[in-house]
């Protein structure tokens, strides 16, 4: 047999294999990595050993992949240590009124609400309609004159035809127009006491009445009136 052939084969196989080698360990693993190395040098040709070039590579390849592996699992450590603060925090939250982003606002019998809103410019006229659970219309609330800003309009619970509403959940509306009929944007927003805290999914949700707000959605947190907490 011609020995010449034979290590060309073999340096072919050898290298055909490395590259097959290092492609698998990038979805195997550092031990696999490891595994697969060992293999390589255990059935290199004596006659032809592997370049020492491409050795070097190989091994600078599976020193990154060892550093990548220890910095992913450092990283989910204090992804998991991070979570668990937030979590501790997000307790005191409770007992607490939070303030946030969301048309919805809970009526309680025989009290009046503020339904609160900013308007990003001046409005010449500017009407709040009300919706309740199911989507039916309970009332609008006609306002004029209204400067740039947060406003806060109250509603005494009664439909429009006077008569009061149940007690529940509803949902307002903010239409407003500037000085020239021009349409001007209003953010709502929602408030309500912290009665609990949910985890879920990784996420951290704080209970107002019947709704689950996540912490990244609050933008303001306030002591309770001692009338809220009456």
């Amino acid at each position: 047999m011609d020995l010449n052939a034979l290590s060309t084969v073999n340096t072919t196989g050898t290298k055909t294999s490395a590259a097959q080698q290092g492609a698998a360990a990038k979805e195997m693993g550092k031990d696999a990595f490891l595994r697969l190395l060992i293999s390589q040098l255990q059935h290199q040709d004596p006659l032809n050993p592997a370049d020492s070039t491409e050795f070097t590579a190989q091994l600078a390849q599976f020193s990154s992949l060892e550093q990548l592996s220890n910095i992913h699992a450092a990283l989910a450590e204090l992804k998991l240590y991070q979570a668990s603060i937030n979590n501790a925090q997000s307790v005191s939250f409770i007992g607490r009124e939070i303030e946030f982003q969301g048309n919805q606002v809970e009526l309680e019998a025989g009290r009046p609400v503020g339904l609160e809103f900013e308007l990003q410019g001046a409005a010449r006229q500017a009407s709040v309609s009300l919706y309740d659970a199911s989507g039916r219309f309970v009332r609008d609330l006609a306002l004029e004159g209204l400067a740039a800003g947060r406003q806060t309009v109250t509603w005494d619970g009664r439909d429009r035809n006077g008569s009061p509403v149940p007690a529940g959940l509803y949902r307002f509306e903010v239409q407003a127009q500037g000085p020239k009929g021009e349409a001007v944007a209003a953010t709502p927003y929602a408030r309500g006491r912290v009665s609990g805290v949910l985890f879920e999914n990784g996420i951290t949700y704080l209970t107002v009445g019947p709704r689950q707000v996540a912490v990244g959605e609050v933008t303001r947190i306030t002591q309770p009136s001692l009338e809220a907490l009456r």
